[in-house]
């Protein structure tokens, strides 16, 4: 090598250095380093495991909100203006405190009055909030008072709800780190397992929610982390493993991690304060008021004096699924709690218990079961002012119709070319089970080349979000005869949980451009097909 080149080389090995040895150092540095779990004494040291719920086994449990303090007023008042941060209140501010083993105490105790199995203890801790300076580390010290008041409660000859764990996914992006949590890298994994792993640290297994053995996690939405797919759930439970004695925990993800096709063990939709949310997992709730809620839009769900949860409970027992979550206990900042409060007293205490038992019994209030309860079919017939049945047109984002006039029949048929869809919602009352042998039928134009079959929210959970858009396997081919024809399609073990979008039960996926729809029938395959093929 020439003088020259030597000089060339050296220059271009001395950038290089610059550009990639320090930048690579400075932010590796300016990362924190994962901590080791918050409480050593792990899972080892204790060989006492709760009894495990199993699966299939009816279960209630519900969101535990731990971090009121009314002396030091955080989350109480609001920061800056001193203004009162809670819709609803307790009975009194006297010990209203994470720190305080009596109001844990009352709170289990009055949650199995309820007839509440397990808690889910709503956690804003993480990796980056062991420092006792955390705005966030409430999270860890109001563990040791609840499992305190745990083992009184035990002590007693009481029978308090387990523990489990809420992850409040916000951390992934509001945390003392200033880090946005990406999960498809390994520090991202590292992160989200270090949480699970220190909030199960800190509670002795003896106080464990468990599901045949597996502790019990649940996630709160997906659109705090960065990124995010299916391998940041299965390095959770290969390291919980690890860690803890063969133990892998039992997931249940919000419906929106689904979207990346991220699976838990079961799934679950954030929301049931505002209406039943019927999934694999379902949620109901009392109403919803954030009126106290500084820089919110203003939301009110009214409570109409127990009637709305009443009806939730109602409408769940109709077909229940084997866990059912109460949102919440005593979030009082939303007004979704179902405590003693100041404002209601133990109106829902009482309702909560009511209804348990009528879950654990496997029975159903006297009531009437909805116009479409005894039907063998609903149907609708489509066009300008649709006529309906027991089924309904929805309007999509990805699915808007228009209606039209074919070949002397009035329709429907997509509005533009971004819509692919044609979508609709079936009657409460004609659903009555989770798993319903349909069929259905459309009668439709066929003006031109192309294709045409239907998704439906069924129990195939390989298929796109657990389940919700099922395929029936069947594809009906266009040929563009100009005439009306009729299409059947059998939709087994069909749940109609009104998992698609804008809380639709099927659709019709549509490929050619001008399918016209005149009308829709589905018919309960065990109630008299046969009369409905005329």
């Amino acid at each position: 090598m020439s003088r020259q080149s030597k000089v060339i080389y050296l220059i271009f090995v001395f950038v290089l250095a610059f550009f990639t040895g320090p930048l690579a150092r400075s932010e590796t540095a300016s990362l924190h380093d994962i901590p080791a779990a918050f409480c050593p004494n792990s899972v080892r040291l204790d060989s006492t495991f709760a009894k495990s719920f199993h699966l299939g086994e009816r279960i209630v449990g519900t969101y535990y909100f731990y971090w009121y303090d009314a002396p030091s007023k955080r989350h109480v008042v609001n920061p800056g203006s001193n203004t009162d941060a809670l819709t609803d209140h307790p009975p009194t501010l006297d010990g209203f405190s994470w720190k305080s083993v009596a109001w844990h105490k009352k709170q289990l105790s009055d949650m199995e009055d309820a007839g509440i199995d397990m808690a889910l203890m709503v956690f804003w801790g993480g990796p980056s909030e062991h420092d006792p300076g955390s705005p966030k580390h409430w999270s860890y010290d109001g563990l040791q008072p609840l499992i305190a008041a745990r083992e009184e409660l035990l002590r007693e000859g009481r029978h308090p709800p387990l523990i489990g764990l809420f992850y409040d996914t916000s951390t992934l992006k509001d945390n003392l780190w200033g880090e946005h949590v990406d999960m498809t890298t390994e520090r991202g994994k590292q992160w989200f397992y270090a949480t699970v792993r220190d909030f199960f640290s800190c509670i002795p297994p003896r106080h464990w929610a468990m599901i045949d053995g597996s502790p019990v996690v649940f996630l709160y939405v997906a659109g705090f982390a960065k990124d995010y797919d299916q391998s940041f759930v299965d390095y959770t439970k290969r390291n919980f493993a690890n860690d803890f004695g063969g133990h892998v925990p039992y997931i249940a993800t919000d419906y929106t991690w689904l979207k990346h096709q991220a699976k838990g063990d079961n799934f679950v939709i954030w929301g049931g304060a505002l209406g039943l949310k019927r999934a694999g997992i379902s949620e109901l709730g009392p109403g919803y008021d954030q009126s106290a809620a500084v820089n919110r839009k203003r939301l009110i769900v009214p409570r109409d004096d127990g009637k709305f949860y009443e009806e939730n409970w109602r409408l769940f027992l109709r077909r229940p699924t084997p866990i059912v979550m109460i949102e919440t206990w005593n979030e009082f900042h939303e007004g979704t709690d179902i405590c003693e409060s100041r404002e209601y007293g133990r109106k829902y205490i009482e309702l909560t218990r009511k209804y348990v038992a009528l879950f654990k019994q496997d029975k159903q209030e006297n009531q009437s079961r909805g116009k479409y309860a005894d039907a063998g079919n609903v149907e609708i017939v489509l066009g300008e002012h649709p006529a309906e049945d027991g089924l309904k047109l929805i309007q999509s984002g990805d699915g808007v119709t228009m209606p039209v006039r074919a070949n002397g029949f009035d329709a429907v048929r997509l509005a533009n070319s971004s819509s692919s869809f044609i979508y609709f919602g079936v009657d409460e009352s004609f659903k009555w089970s989770n798993a319903m042998d349909l069929r259905l039928i459309v009668e439709y134009f066929d003006a031109s080349p192309g294709t045409f079959t239907v998704q439906f929210d069924g129990n195939d959970h390989s298929a796109p979000f657990f389940g919700a858009y099922t395929p029936t396997g069947q594809i009906v081919r266009l040929t563009g005869t100009r005439s009306w024809r009729r299409a059947e399609f059998d939709l087994r073990r069909a749940r109609m949980w009104n998992l698609e979008n804008a809380d639709a039960d099927f659709r019709l996926v549509v490929r050619a451009p001008e399918l016209a729809v005149h009308s829709v029938s589905l018919i309960a395959r065990d109630k008299g097909l046969d009369q409905f093929r005329n």
